[in-house]
């Protein structure tokens, strides 16, 4: 199962305080003030990890706390200070406040770290507060409390590129094919609910990622169909690939849907590199296929890349262009 927000609450431990107490020693009849400063609380630290791609664990786990600090103890000694706990999250993971919608961090690279929650600072014991006035104090600081927060966890995956289309336009095929990755494949709309991550082996030593969206329907950027439960993904991606079937009674009206709802549910993914491909291809005859290899798109300066994934046909052609086009994307970047 696919999750990609929960909400958490997280507590720093606690401070130790400090300690009253005073030198007893044989040959010290009047010793003066011993009491040993308590120790920091734990912090709550988060990891992103490359191995974690979904946030399923914080489903059944909502609260996390660290350890608090110990008390201070006799003859100067400093109690120990609580242990930080780290919690894993997968890479591209946003943290953000649950009263406000402030984005506090953005695990965008693996093995980023960051402090979520402060621990308490542990309190000073009475071995400080002497003065010559107060030989002997008789009391001390207690620990501070460690900080807490209640917030979001929102995954948005991070691929090279990402699939948009229709429901049932064969982006869960195509990535079943060309990556490790093995979606639900089914001949009805909606059969991929949730996002799949592939990662494809290009020719001998070069790999890059694949994110499968959902299905786009027409008014997905106001909640209709999956809407804004997977668009959010295309926000991550460096490069979109549109999949219109190759059977489609109008490529333009479909490409026209696709793209105006990624401008109208963000302005930056239409700056994105966008190419355009036909699926399908074998539900065509030879005289469609030579159509379709000659077909030109209003607003796209390219022609569209024609492939099939079930024989095979086009799909090199597709994985060196998806390559270059991905190479030249960074080196921009």
């Amino acid at each position: 199962m696919f999750i990609d927000y929960v909400v958490i609450e997280v507590k720093a431990g606690d401070g130790g305080s400090g300690a009253v107490a005073f030198r007893r020693e044989k040959y010290v009849p009047k010793g003066g003030p011993a009491g040993g400063n308590g120790g920091k609380g734990g912090d709550v630290i988060l990891e992103a990890h490359h191995n974690l791609h979904t946030l399923l664990d914080f489903r059944y786990k909502k609260k996390y706390s660290a350890a608090d600090g110990q008390i201070g103890g006799s003859s100067l000694k400093d109690g120990k200070s609580g242990d930080d706990i780290v919690i894993k999250l997968p890479v591209g993971t946003i943290v953000k406040d649950f009263k406000t919608g402030e984005v506090l961090f953005d695990l965008e690279n693996d093995k980023k770290k960051v402090v979520i929650v402060r621990g308490g600072k542990g309190g000073k014991g009475n071995s400080n507060f002497a003065t010559p006035t107060n030989r002997a104090p008789r009391f001390a600081e207690e620990g501070r409390p460690g900080e807490f927060k209640k917030v979001i966890l929102e995954l948005k995956l991070i691929a090279d590129v990402g699939l948009v289309g229709f429901p049932n336009a064969g982006k869960s095929t195509l990535i079943s094919k060309i990556s490790s990755a093995r979606p639900k494949i089914a001949d009805y709309p909606f059969t991929t609910l949730e996002p799949n991550l592939g990662i494809v082996k290009y020719k001998d030593f070069e790999t890059f990622t694949v994110a499968d969206i959902p299905g786009i329907i027409e008014g997905a950027h106001k909640g209709k169909g999956l809407g804004h439960k997977f668009l959010k993904h295309i926000e991550r991606t460096g490069i979109i690939l549109f999949l219109i079937e190759s059977t489609s009674e109008n490529y333009e009206k479909d490409y026209k849907i696709l793209f105006n709802e990624l401008k109208s549910y963000s302005d930056k993914l239409t700056k994105k590199k966008i190419l355009v491909s036909l699926s399908k291809a074998d539900l065509c005859d030879g005289q469609k296929l030579n159509k379709l290899k000659r077909l030109g798109l209003k607003g796209i300066k390219k022609k569209p890349l024609v492939f099939s994934s079930i024989t095979g046909y086009g799909l090199e052609n597709l994985l060196d262009t998806l390559w270059k086009a991905m190479r030249k994307n960074k080196k921009v970047s």
